[in-house]
């Protein structure tokens, strides 16, 4: 079976004309869940000596993941204080920069966390029209051609304070370039058209932060309203909807219109990063800081479904930053300090739960049979997707992982804190 009618299958929406396993084309994939059809001859073992196909340098500080429709690579840069946003493109066979193209001038960025970069949100294909769409968030979002790196469009108006920095990815549905904006000024849903830039719908989130308390203390402020997570369009059999993770609740609304269908709140957590997944008629997602839990919901209902639609939570060693990941009929996730865990994905249950060592922002990647976990100092750890914990094996690379690797073929192409590897 092709991807694209196993994607079909399963209900994703969220990129078209996906047929080759050598296109990745946005966050976590053409699932956007992170998941890799076949993979069998995806290696397992590398080293700065073993493995590596090229090694190029990437300038500046960005976490942002790549992208590729299998010739090119596109990734984004910043430089440490901001000033300068840019967009690279690497050939994939050979690893050399065909455009290293800087796109916006800013001369009072915003404040980001240290932890975080000015250019963690990752680009995303439109593999069939030839571009390719870059987001800074409210800094600048532009529409390039692969090939030559021509700006088609770009927008510069989209206000939000980022308040720690911009981290949510955009993604394609349809003639639609979708877009998280939650800052700590403003909270919204924005669709743009893909070939002109245009505003199609904009949709302020619902949650009323004046109203939310916690021990006595308002949570109207800061971090409370921000969120770092990207949206994802799915079809549970009724027609698609967009789930989006905004800052204490996650929403659902009509992809081409914007009105919102329902949503869930969570009181005690806040900043979503992970993206969430699907499957088993449910949607996963990890709920945010300070210490998150994952919840499965049932999708339907009206308004605020808190009460009838959570089918269970998790609460223990559940991660802030990475996203879960889906393979069959279980979960595999890592929290923030490098404790990994499986679960029964229809009723949340621990199959096991064990520590891999490190610390961990970028979200896993799955084959049918194992999981490779990316961590902060540069480990990668590969487990057996399977309900027994086995460790299949382990290397060390480079200056660490932040961002989610891309998978191209038979090879994964990592960007550590400087570098960018094709591995096979």
């Amino acid at each position: 079976m092709s991807l694209a009618a196993y994607l079909s299958l399963l209900g994703f929406v969220t990129v078209s004309a996906i047929s080759s396993p050598h296109i990745w084309p946005e966050f976590r994939g053409p699932t956007g869940q992170g998941m890799v059809e076949g993979g069998e001859k995806l290696p397992l073992k590398w080293s700065e000596s073993e493995g590596i196909t090229w090694k190029t340098p990437i300038h500046g500080r960005a976490w942002c993941s790549p992208v590729s429709d299998g010739n090119r690579i596109w990734l984004t840069t910043a430089t440490t204080n901001g000033t300068e946003l840019s967009a690279i493109c690497v050939d994939f066979k050979t690893g050399k920069i065909l455009h290293d193209l800087k796109l916006f001038q800013v001369e009072k960025p915003q404040y980001a966390h240290p932890f975080n970069t000015y250019a963690s949100p990752t680009p995303v294909f439109d593999v069939g029209a030839g571009r390719v769409y870059v987001t800074f968030g409210s800094p600048g979002t532009a529409c390039l051609d692969v090939e030559s790196g021509k700006v088609i469009w770009e927008r510069l108006d989209l206000e939000c304070n980022h308040f720690r920095g911009a981290g949510s990815s955009p993604m394609i549905f349809k003639n639609l370039l979708i877009m998280n904006f939650d800052g700590s000024d403003f909270q919204y849903v924005i669709a743009l058209d893909k070939n002109s830039g245009k505003t199609v719908w904009k949709t302020n989130r619902s949650l009323d932060f004046k109203d939310l308390t916690s021990e006595g203390k308002p949570q109207a402020d800061g971090d409370w309203r921000k969120a770092f997570s990207t949206p994802l369009v799915h079809d549970f059999g009724n027609g698609p909807i967009l789930i989006s993770h905004g800052s204490k609740a996650v929403y659902a609304y009509e992809p081409m219109t914007g009105k919102e269908l329902w949503h869930v709140e969570e009181q005690k957590t806040h900043s979503a990063g992970g993206r969430p997944s699907v499957g088993h008629g449910m949607i996963y997602c990890s709920m945010g800081q300070p210490k998150s839990e994952l919840w499965a919901i049932k999708p339907g209902g009206k308004g605020d479904v808190t009460e009838t639609h959570v089918a269970w939570k998790v609460k223990r060693n559940v991660p802030n930053r990475s996203s879960p990941v889906l393979v069959g009929d279980l979960i595999f996730m890592v929290d923030d300090g490098g404790i990994a865990s499986c679960l029964d994905a229809k009723t949340g249950d621990q199959k096991w739960n064990e520590r891999i060592g490190g610390n961990y922002s970028a979200a896993p990647i799955a084959t049918p049979d194992r999981v490779y976990f990316f961590a902060e100092d540069g480990k990668t750890t590969v487990v057996a997707a399977a309900k027994e914990f086995k460790v299949i094996a382990a290397s060390q690379l480079g200056d660490g992982f932040m961002a989610t690797p891309a998978v191209i073929g038979n090879s994964f192409v990592l960007r550590s804190r400087t570098q960018l590897y094709r591995v096979e």
